[in-house]
């Protein structure tokens, strides 16, 4: 029962740690939390301009996001694990500019950050992408492709135009996974980004396209242009009826 419970439990996220020494010296009440600024369109490009990595975090849903984003944003959606993702992924001394789809957005995206000890946030973009957009500012588009189309791809390409990333967790991977994918956990994205060809297209899933668009987004952000998202996952694969290989879970 002990192995059963404790096998393949997620990597510890780094900022649990700090949490606990947060939590140990008192945290201090959401009620308390300053009200957020509405950041200038040139607020925002200026940090942007001057690091790639600038901590833009865009918050509304997969689709919106797919369909045109700030360059260098990145995407963790609030429909699902928001704020331990946020934590995970950008740290809780990340300081991050809210990209919204609207002041409900915001509000719930800033108490879903601090309730993981992130508290410093240095504003949201005011006007969101609609903003940006009007500005005549670039935004950036993520392809989205279906387990279907896919399949065709990789078929016809015989495996040399297109890669196929997988970012779930092991013993998903090992439970079921696409034949020609690679693995790479999305856990360990903020500590080295996985080695793949920058030429070729990759199309990158997880289990329901939730974490795959955080890692295109991620991605993205480093200089990746070709990179596709993969429509419900591997859930759609499985539901297509598309060939899985199948491996035991290592438990010694």
């Amino acid at each position: 029962f002990i192995r059963q419970m404790t096998a393949n439990l997620p990597t510890r996220p780094d900022y649990f740690l700090e949490d606990a020494e947060i939590n140990r010296a008192g945290a201090g009440t959401l009620t308390e939390l300053a009200p957020l600024h509405g950041s200038s369109l040139a607020e925002v490009q200026t940090p942007l301009q001057q690091d790639a990595n600038s901590n833009l975090l865009d918050v509304r849903s997969r689709d919106q996001f797919a369909a045109g984003h700030v360059p260098g944003s990145i995407n963790i959606a609030l429909s699902g694990q928001f704020a331990s993702w946020a934590g995970g992924i950008l740290g809780i001394h990340a300081n991050p500019v809210l990209i919204a789809d609207g002041d409900a957005q915001v509000e719930e995206a800033r108490l879903r950050l601090a309730r993981v000890g992130i508290e410093e946030v240095r504003g949201y973009l005011a006007g969101g992408v609609a903003a940006w957009q009007t500005a005549g500012l670039p935004v950036v588009e993520t392809p989205q492709i279906s387990a279907l189309e896919l399949s065709q791809k990789l078929s016809l390409s015989n495996q040399q135009d297109i890669e196929v990333l997988d970012v779930r967790r092991e013993g998903e991977f090992l439970a079921g996974h696409i034949t020609q994918a690679l693995w790479y956990v999305l856990d360990t994205f903020p500590r080295a980004l996985p080695k793949i060809d920058s030429q070729r297209t990759v199309a990158v899933h997880c289990k329901s396209g939730y974490r795959s668009l955080i890692a295109c987004s991620l991605l993205e952000r480093a200089g990746y242009h070709n990179v596709v998202n993969v429509i419900g996952g591997f859930d759609a694969w499985q539901a297509a009826g598309l060939p899985v290989v199948v491996e035991q879970l290592n438990r010694a």
